[in-house]
């Protein structure tokens, strides 16, 4: 039997994988899970490595096969010890609650908890807000409407929205 090293590296590498390659492609993509991608990148870096000491691999024929697919199976758990493991995410309250999405019941709950807030306005507070954040009215709207110059909408506006933080903080509410 006549053993003869192949020196020229395209002629190496085209050997390499009309003999083993698909072998090697499939055993790699078996071990990584299913791969395909990072098992191409095995195959190729086995054949880097086959090419840079082709007398550790020996003669491209059966007898390769093994070493190859020990190569190969290094490479394979060598890039799993040295990935680094995925970061865990951990969310913050603040974060949690930013991406929650309101259903009806926290809807529902809201409304009750700002309408018994409201109940502690007096009537003028209450009708100034409901004119400039129910209705929309800008402030000479609901000045025409409620018959009162606009500063003193402006003025109970600024009242009531103080008075309206402070019942819903004693009812738990810190954050809108």
């Amino acid at each position: 039997m006549n053993i003869r090293v192949t020196t020229d590296a395209d002629a190496y590498v085209t050997t390499l994988y009309q003999r083993h390659g698909s072998a090697l492609h499939r055993w790699a993509t078996r071990m990584l899970g299913g791969d395909w991608h990072r098992a191409e990148d095995i195959v190729q870096e086995v054949a880097i490595r086959a090419w840079q000491r082709p007398m550790d691999v020996g003669p491209m024929d059966h007898t390769a096969r093994p070493r190859l697919l020990t190569v190969a199976g290094d490479l394979v758990t060598d890039g799993h010890r040295t990935r680094p493991e995925p970061p865990v995410e951990r969310a913050d309250e603040a974060e949690l609650a930013r991406l929650a999405v309101p259903d009806a019941a926290d809807q529902t709950l809201t409304a009750q908890v700002v309408m018994g807030a409201m109940g502690e306005l007096t009537p003028r507070q209450r009708e100034v807000l409901l004119h400039l954040y129910y209705l929309g009215h800008s402030v000479g709207q609901a000045a025409r409407s409620l018959g009162v110059p606009p500063g003193t909408v402006k003025s109970r506006t600024y009242y009531a929205l103080r008075a309206l933080r402070e019942a819903l903080r004693e009812r738990g509410v810190t954050a809108c």
